[in-house]
């Protein structure tokens, strides 16, 4: 999980300030020792720790801390607005031609996930209304052309290619040319990479960017290689010159020190981040507030909404909380709700999400909607009759015996799905008397207890 480990140490960092009535110097640094600590084990670079704790400092150490009623708090607030800062300040959307069509260069290192970052990009501007093009500039990496064009069809994205040993110059121009004349407004263009930086890759880049006048030239980064990503993206800027960045794997990268260095040092953004390995929703837009409250524990709810509103099912929601008001909730909208719920994402990404759960993490590490969970929570489910998934009551102990041999499971495993249900049900019948808006913004308390 994205910062998991640099998450943990910072909130061990605070957990000695919280609860006191006042802080003198001594406690806030500290506290402000371990913070230190915890970024440069998560491979943020020295200069940008020095200067994050020094700033830190400076502003916990004036009245706004020692004249508060909560100094804990403040502290934590201070440290938030910094994250906040060095992950860039505010959101930076990705740039798009006001009049005509939008050209997007993706460059970067081999290994980075370019191609990939193309098929999802191109997907993602797809669902916003977009008309968007693929262009396979990269003529020399074994079956990377075919593996666009197989992105393309899983996408519904068109792709442009030109025939073996065509020069990537030419291809770039030309799928703008076709792109135009094709009425797409938007081309991204999957240029070559190379293991390592050197001069021709950048001249051919450089080429390209002087052909087709790129509105956005995007340097894909693989989070994982940390500091080396920095690296990386200085190296690109000074020699082809790059408008932000985009880092893939950050679901993997438990450091997070890439994310929190590259701001600082390259002065580019990072635009947009991928969070999964699945084309759609993989790829999501960078929100730098929003990452800093996922680190401290703070939670996201926005993203958290954007994700529900992007994955859900309106309609049978809206069915699910007419039935509910009737008091008619049955184990088959149990199922349905938990299937919505899983196309959301992962389990423990959805966790990070919600503020104060990171102190549940560990008795919530095994649960897994994607996994043998849930397919035993549908097997259980769909072993049942229509009238004992209406009523469950009539659910008997010999009843509970064949649904647990039907679905391959014990005994165990029905009663403790039986009681999961049973406990949202009473929920549901307290939220009876709230108006819809209010019952979506409730959620379904319970649904996880394990």
């Amino acid at each position: 999980m994205a910062f998991e480990n640099l998450g943990d140490k910072l909130q061990n960092a605070f957990k000695d300030l919280r609860g006191r009535g006042k802080l003198s110097e001594n406690d806030i640094d500290a506290a402000l020792r371990e913070v230190r600590r915890a970024l440069l084990e998560a491979d943020v670079n020295f200069k940008v720790a020095k200067d994050f704790i020094a700033r830190v400092r400076e502003k916990a150490m004036g009245e706004e801390v020692f004249g508060s009623l909560k100094p804990d708090q403040t502290v934590i607030k201070i440290v938030r607005d910094e994250l906040t800062e060095l992950l860039g300040g505010t959101q930076s959307r990705l740039t798009m031609s006001s009049s005509g069509m939008t050209v997007i260069m993706l460059v970067g290192l081999q290994g980075a996930g370019k191609t990939t970052t193309a098929g999802k990009l191109g997907l993602m501007l797809k669902k916003k209304g977009k008309h968007p093009l693929l262009a396979a500039c990269d003529v020399y990496r074994p079956a990377a052309v075919r593996q666009l064009e197989v992105l393309g069809e899983q996408t519904g994205v068109p792709v442009y290619r030109m025939q073996e040993g065509a020069d990537p110059v030419q291809i770039a121009k030309s799928a703008v040319d076709t792109a135009r004349s094709y009425n797409k407004d938007v081309v991204i263009l999957d240029t070559a990479g190379r293991l390592t930086i050197d001069e021709q890759l950048m001249e051919e880049l450089r080429s390209i960017k002087g052909a087709v006048h790129p509105h956005e030239i995007l340097l894909v980064l693989d989070s994982m290689t940390g500091q080396d990503a920095v690296t990386t993206a200085k190296a690109f800027d000074e020699s082809l010159g790059i408008d932000g960045t985009i880092l893939t794997k950050l679901d993997g990268d438990a450091r997070g020190g890439a994310a929190l260095s590259i701001k600082s040092v390259t002065g580019k953004p990072i635009k947009l981040i991928g969070v999964s390995e699945k084309l759609d929703g993989g790829l999501e837009e960078f929100h730098p507030d929003r990452m800093a409250g996922r680190i401290l524990d703070l939670g996201d709810l926005e993203t958290l909404i954007e994700q529900a509103q992007r994955n859900l099912d309106q309609d049978a929601m809206q069915e699910t909380m007419e039935r509910m008001k009737k008091g008619a909730f049955t184990l088959d909208d149990f199922l349905k709700q938990m299937r919505q719920i899983r196309r959301m994402g992962s389990f423990q990404s959805l966790l990070g999400l919600i503020p104060g759960m990171g102190k549940y993490k560990e008795q919530l590490k095994n649960v897994d909607l994607d996994g043998r969970e849930m397919k035993h929570l549908e097997a259980i489910i769909l072993s049942m009759t229509p009238q004992e998934r209406c009523d469950p009551a009539v659910l008997n102990g010999s009843r509970r015996k064949r649904i647990a041999m039907g679905s391959g499971t014990h005994v165990q495993d029905v009663n403790r799905i039986i009681k999961q249900f049973m406990e949202m049900r009473k929920q549901m019948k307290k939220m009876k008397g709230m108006n819809p808006a209010k019952m979506k913004n409730a959620g379904f308390p319970g649904m996880f207890r394990k």
